[in-house]
């Protein structure tokens, strides 16, 4: 009996220590998860705020499908309710190369489920499709630059939305992702930025992140502040 405790205990010791584990630094990594944050919008002259739930579900380690649900208050309208939802596929080419280690083709789509008239959504349906490429210069930095094709249903608008997402591992637990972006839509651009730090909790479990996206053009600033849950 002794010796059958044993057994499975160093059997389980051995599942337990020897789980490679994941790093969340990098986009190209692919994992199931569940992710909350509190989220503030500040506009000019109002502001919406709320919950924002994203569910991440890794189909392998290449394919992954994400479904973003939004609810938000809103204080000028005095309205709550669910906001536009995001829905997107993203696949991972791995390369065998040094630097550039994957190529990530995508599509994104916002689905205008939040009403616009309570000033909880903006009324128009956002298809985008894309590829993100994955370059690793050291252990601590990495970029992962990407274009898109954007259409807006309602004006019926295109255009092209090109990101340098750039990420930061200060340790092992620590790790930031800064991410200047442009959209060029007709003879309009406009320019955004993320800044988005994460601290890993619980290694392959759970860790909790802040970020900052600013609308540089519109003059709106989001603020977020979360928690993910690694399945």
């Amino acid at each position: 009996m002794k010796k059958l405790f044993f057994l499975c205990f160093a059997t389980m010791s051995i599942f337990i220590f020897s789980q490679e584990k994941i790093d969340p630094s990098k986009p190209t990594n692919l994992y199931t998860q569940v992710n909350a944050q509190a989220e503030l919008n500040s506009y000019k002259g109002y502001s919406t705020y709320g919950t924002r739930f994203n569910f991440q579900y890794a189909l392998n380690k290449d394919n992954l499908l994400l479904a973003e649900v939004p609810f938000l208050y809103n204080n000028e309208t005095k309205k709550f309710g669910l906001s536009d939802t995001r829905v997107r596929y993203f696949n991972v080419q791995r390369m065998n190369n040094k630097t550039l280690i994957a190529l990530a083709p995508f599509a994104d789509i916002y689905i205008p489920t939040g009403k616009s008239a309570h000033g909880l959504g903006g009324g128009t349906w956002s298809l985008s499709a894309g590829l993100i490429a994955g370059l690793v210069f050291s252990k601590n930095f990495s970029m992962f630059p990407g274009a898109s094709y954007v259409y807006l249903t309602e004006p019926k608008k295109s255009g092209l939305q090109v990101q340098s997402n750039i990420s930061l591992k200060f340790s092992e637990s620590t790790f930031a992702f800064v991410n200047p972006s442009v959209m060029f839509i007709h003879s309009d651009a406009i320019w955004q930025a993320e800044v988005d730090v994460n601290q890993i909790i619980i290694p392959n479990k759970f860790k909790v992140n802040a970020g900052w996206l600013p609308n540089f053009t519109d003059k709106v600033n989001t603020f977020r502040i979360g928690v993910t849950f690694f399945l």
